[in-house]
């Protein structure tokens, strides 16, 4: 042993030179492997996340500081990069690494119903993917889900992208493109920034509009759903449609 120094001292200075935030890391590592990401908080979640993209940073003051500005852990991962910005501890790489994370969510839930199987049959999948992708936008946007005489997705395409309140929707061009696209079948996607998915009366009329034409052509529009912070609403089970 080196003169001068005993165990003790070695293992008070090794333990001096560990940053704080290390144990509750591990502690919060461990408890995902164990028991997986619905065990741990919001922040915690976002902690582990973070430490991926700053290594060398305590991130759990970081991640708390997002949720309580953003409110939830999606709500970060969707939230515009100029108000990522205004976090203090989030840098260009940073705000882009976050939004790489956002895409890869988007593209899984995409992926977990663009397959094989009927869309309808996987119905919970759907609603998560269409929450992923609209839920925490700040404009509407107005998507369409274009499905084959199985039911099976042929595409997912944003038609029209609106304002906070409002989106342009242009029933004859959504029928042109399913016809370019051999599409027998609809699902209609839109969201709500308000947060509230409660269909108004525009709404219920563009989607007889669109049922109407759609109908004598063999395209049959399964559902309209709108996509709000707190949950979403079905034409077709609120009837509608």
């Amino acid at each position: 042993m080196p003169r001068g120094k005993s165990p003790v001292s070695s293992g008070l200075s090794e333990a001096a030179s560990t940053p704080h935030y290390v144990g509750h890391r591990e502690r919060a590592r461990e408890r995902f492997k164990t028991n997986g990401g619905d065990s741990l908080q919001d922040y915690e979640l976002l902690e582990l996340l973070l430490h991926i993209i700053l290594p060398q940073r305590d991130t759990k003051g970081l991640a708390k500081d997002l949720i309580a500005k953003f409110g939830s852990f999606s709500e970060v991962l969707g939230a515009a990069p100029n108000r990522l910005t205004e976090v203090k501890g989030l840098g260009e790489t940073s705000i882009t690494h976050i939004k790489v994370v956002q895409a890869v969510a988007q593209r899984y839930g995409r992926d977990q119903i663009a397959t094989e199987l009927p869309v309808l049959g996987a119905w919970s999948q759907l609603l998560d993917y269409c929450r992923s992708q609209m839920a925490f936008e700040k404009v509407e946007q107005f998507r369409v889900l274009f499905l084959d005489k199985k039911n099976r997705l042929i595409a997912d395409e944003v038609q029209q992208v609106g304002t906070v309140d409002h989106t342009p929707v242009y029933p004859r061009e959504v029928i042109r493109r399913s016809l370019e696209l051999s599409a027998t079948a609809l699902i209609l996607v839109h969201n709500h920034p308000s947060g509230d998915p409660a269909p108004s009366s525009a709404d219920v009329r563009m989607t007889r509009e669109i049922t109407d034409i759609a109908k004598p052509l063999g395209i049959t529009v399964h559902d309209h759903i709108v996509i709000g912070k707190s949950g979403h609403a079905s034409l077709r089970a609120l009837k509608l449609l």
